[in-house]
C-alpha cells in the first residue's frame, strides 16, 4: 500500500461540473427554489410526464457526474446505491443515459455503495461502452466485509458476526467490465482520483465493519479473527473547475473528510477548496469531533459544503449555526453545477 502522497500532478480543468444525486436517503418533493452565488441549485419534484411516479430513496448513495472541458463531455456514476430496484427505478425517472457513461467509480467496499452495481449492470450494460471500467481504490474494494448483529449473541455472549458480502471480480467480469485500481492518484476524463488517503489530521478512521482478508497476515488475522476495517480502498473524485478551484467529492469519509480533502489538494497541488461534496461519516460523531471538524474546513475555507448520505444531522446543524452562507441542502435527484 501506497501511504505517501506523490508530487502533485498535472490534473484536468472543466468548465462546468454537473453533480446529481441519484440515491441517497432524503426526498423532498415540495423544496422551493434556491439560488447561490457559487453555483447552480436544480431540486425535482413533480417529474414531466411521469406524474405517477416519484423517485424513491434509501440508505446509500449514487451520484451522477458530468463535467464539460473545451466542448468535450464526460460522464461518470460514482457509487450504486443498497439495491439495484432503487438506481434503476432513479436513473430511469431521471432521464440518465447509461449508454453515454465513460465510466464507473467505486470509493470503497460498502455494500450500501456497490450494491446497486450487478443489477444495473444487468440492465443497463448491453447499451454501454465495450471498454467500459469500474476505477476502485484498491484490491481491498472486494474485501468480505463483516457486523455486528446485536440481536443475535455468540457462544461467549457477545454480538455475533453476520457476513455483509463482497462486490467480486467474477460479477464484473460477468458483465464484462475491467477493474482499474488506483492506489495513486489516477486522471479520469476530465477528472482525477485521491488515491490513498493520508491519516495526518486529528480524526480516526470510522467504520461499524470487519475484514478478514487473505491479503493481511498479522498473527490475529491468521488465527481468523475478525480486524477493524480501516478502508485502505477507500477514495475521492475530484474536479478542478476553471476559475473556481478543486470540488472534492467523498462519497463516505470513512478516512475523515479533512484528510480527504488535504490529500487531494495535496496530490493536484491546489490551495483553493471551491466546494466538499458527499457522506462525511458523522452520523455517531459527538459533538466535540464534529465542532472540530468544522473548524478545520472552516481554515480551508470552502466556498460550498454540500453534506449527503452518512454526514449526520449534528454535522449539518454546526454548519447551519457557524457557516450557513457555505451549506447547501441536498436531495435526491436535485442537480448541482458548478462554474456557470
Amino acid at each position: 500500500m501506497n501511504t505517501n502522497i506523490q508530487a502533485p500532478f498535472s490534473a484536468p480543468v472543466v468548465d462546468h461540473l454537473a453533480v446529481r444525486v441519484v440515491v441517497d436517503s432524503r426526498y423532498e418533493n415540495l423544496l422551493p427554489k434556491e439560488t447561490h452565488p457559487h453555483l447552480t441549485i436544480e431540486h425535482v419534484g413533480d417529474i414531466p410526464g411521469k406524474l405517477m411516479s416519484t423517485l424513491a430513496a434509501e440508505w446509500g448513495l449514487s451520484l451522477h457526474l458530468e463535467s464539460m472541458a473545451g466542448g468535450a463531455r464526460a460522464q461518470y456514476l460514482l457509487d450504486f446505491g443498497y439495491t439495484p430496484e432503487i438506481i434503476n427505478r432513479n436513473i430511469g425517472l431521471l432521464d440518465i443515459d447509461p449508454g453515454k457513461l465513460t465510466g464507473l467509480v467505486l470509493s470503497h467496499g460498502h455494500l450500501d455503495h456497490y450494491g446497486g452495481l450487478e443489477g444495473f449492470l444487468l440492465r443497463h450494460r448491453p447499451y454501454m461502452s465495450n471498454d467500459v471500467s469500474l476505477f476502485i481504490g484498491a484490491e481491498d474494494a472486494f474485501d468480505v466485509r463483516w457486523v455486528e448483529d446485536e440481536r443475535v449473541e455468540n457462544r461467549g455472549g457477545e454480538p455475533a458476526m453476520v457476513c455483509w458480502g463482497a462486490l467480486t471480480r467474477v460479477a464484473l467480469m460477468a458483465h464484462e467490465v475491467s477493474a482499474v485500481c488506483c492506489e495513486t492518484p489516477h486522471i479520469l476524463d476530465g477528472a482525477f482520483t485521491s488515491g490513498y488517503i493520508e491519516r495526518n489530521s486529528f480524526e480516526n478512521t470510522t467504520s461499524h465493519t470487519l475484514v478478514s482478508s487473505p491479503d493481511h497476515f498479522t498473527e490475529a488475522e491468521r488465527r481468523g479473527k475478525l480486524m477493524t476495517d480501516t478502508h485502505p480502498e477507500e477514495h475521492a473524485v475530484c474536479y478542478i473547475v476553471k476559475g473556481r478551484g478543486l470540488v472534492v467529492i467523498s462519497s463516505c469519509g470513512h478516512i475523515g473528510i479533512v484528510n480527504t480533502v488535504k490529500t487531494a489538494m495535496a496530490v493536484a497541488g491546489v490551495d483553493k477548496l471551491h466546494a466538499v461534496i458527499g457522506g462525511f461519516h458523522l452520523a455517531a460523531s459527538k459533538q466535540d469531533y464534529i465542532d472540530h471538524t468544522v473548524d478545520e474546513l472552516e481554515a480551508l475555507n470552502p466556498d460550498v459544503v454540500l453534506p449527503m448520505h452518512c454526514t449526520g444531522r449534528d454535522f449539518i446543524e454546526t454548519m447551519r449555526r457557524r457557516m450557513p452562507e457555505k451549506l447547501i441542502q441536498s436531495n435526491l435527484g436535485s442537480r448541482f453545477t458548478f462554474g456557470v
